[in-house]
């Protein structure tokens, strides 16, 4: 039998992350702070080393510069272990002088480097997604079904069904047809495949596992035939109806692809209910991040009420409702923050005119505040009404919600409410 050496996890570090702008103005979607301490790409990482597979690329283009800081910052195996993680960024070479044009093509121009790791499978993975999976069930049941690709599939309900990737498989879980994000109301009922009236599709959750020569078969195709540049759209159905044995592993936990604000906004808040759906406190399965030598929170006569905070944090006389605080947060005296995500900051500063923080007195509520951000006295943020959407230089408002940009100062008595 196979064994989990034998894998080669590959990261996709995404693109512009333009749906999640401007939380990805100044960084990559993967670097995105989610919890209050972690980023996305701590997910996918922490989810390999978790199942026992150590070997894994991360390929990155866009704005990735504290990517690569958090990624070499953190994940170092010592060096009595077979393990590591690396950065494979995109590059002009003098066979190809493009940049990665979709996902395939990623993985595609990184086609030496992964022959160079010497595996037997390649394990392709999404950098924006929220889940905790162990990928060494899906090792074995691709093992067994002696597949040449296995896809990760999630029962999802009808109104989700035209965002994602649908599949048809037979009773052997062989996936028979595929369909990219379908809107046809008849393709939509053709691909009903479980007796579930909740949830009756199966979604490509965007985790494949291939069989090197598989893999490389399908990016190397001889001169005439179609490039192809993304899984989902090009190689999945190509192989769906073609030579290659694709199946279909189902997980039914925990899975948010965190790709939009609003999903991103909701996401977070969910964590700070009690008991939410995703537990970020299993001790079984953590999640690996950046260590930080930061004090415990400091919280003088506050309120609070479902909160989940970082630490480092100085809070006083603040009334919190339903909202993320990340580390290093200043809270002022007399503030109220409700539904609202708070990323903190990179670093104490109390410098100037107006410090790095909530002032005092101010009312949030709605909003996603970035790392580092100044905002003066007396500041009001409500949300708006759904689907609006607004850019200006000092805030941005993604489906209703109020999103303040990383860095930005916020004078004293600013006012961003619907009725102005």
């Amino acid at each position: 039998m196979p064994n989990y050496s034998d894998i080669l996890a590959v990261i996709l570090g995404g693109g512009q992350g333009k749906r999640l702008y401007p939380l990805t103005l100044m960084r990559s979607k993967p670097a995105v702070p989610i919890a209050g301490k972690y980023r996305l790409i701590d997910i996918p990482l922490s989810n390999c080393i978790n199942s026992e597979i150590f070997r894994i690329a991360v390929l990155t283009q866009f704005n990735s510069v504290s990517l690569h800081r958090h990624i070499t910052n953190t994940y170092n195996f010592d060096s009595f272990h077979s393990g590591w993680v690396q950065i494979w960024a995109a590059e002009q070479t003098m066979e190809r002088m493009e940049w990665y044009q979709g996902t395939a093509d990623a993985v595609r121009k990184q086609l030496f480097e992964i022959q160079s790791a010497r595996s037997k499978y390649v394990l392709i993975l999404a950098g924006d997604h929220l889940y905790r999976m162990d990928y060494s069930k899906m090792a074995d049941f691709h093992w067994q079904n002696e597949a040449d690709i296995t896809v990760a599939v999630q029962p999802i309900t009808r109104s989700e069904a035209s965002r994602f990737g649908l599949l048809k498989q037979n009773k052997q879980s062989e996936i028979i047809d595929f369909a990219e994000k379908p809107k046809d109301p008849s393709i939509l009922d053709d691909f009903v495949t479980r007796d579930d009236p909740e949830k009756p599709y199966l979604a490509s959750m965007g985790i494949y596992l291939f069989n090197l020569e598989t893999l490389v078969d399908i990016l190397s195709m001889k001169t005439g035939q179609k490039d192809f540049d993304d899984f989902g759209y090009d190689i999945i159905p190509h192989c769906v109806a073609n030579e290659p044995k694709v199946f279909g592993y189902e997980f039914s936990g925990y899975w948010r692809d965190i790709g939009t604000i609003r999903s991103f906004y909701e996401t977070n808040l969910e964590l700070s209910m009690q008991d939410p759906n995703f537990n970020i406190f299993d001790p079984n399965n953590p999640i690996y991040t950046h260590g930080r030598f930061l004090p415990g929170s400091r919280l003088s006569d506050c309120e609070l009420h479902d909160v989940l905070i970082g630490e480092g944090c100085i809070v006083s006389r603040a009334k919190i409702n339903h909202s993320v605080i990340g580390i290093r947060s200043i809270i002022k005296g007399g503030a109220r923050i409700k539904d609202t995500v708070m990323m903190g900051a990179d670093y104490y500063d109390d410098s100037g005119d107006i410090p790095i923080g909530i002032g005092e007195n101010c009312d949030i509520e709605g909003a996603i505040i970035d790392k580092n951000v100044r905002m003066g006295q007396d500041v009001v943020i409500r949300p708006f009404p759904p689907d609006t959407e607004l850019d200006t230089d000092a805030y941005s408002i993604k489906d209703g919600i109020v999103v303040i940009p990383k860095r930005t100062i916020l004078p004293s008595g600013t006012r961003i409410c619907p009725e102005g």
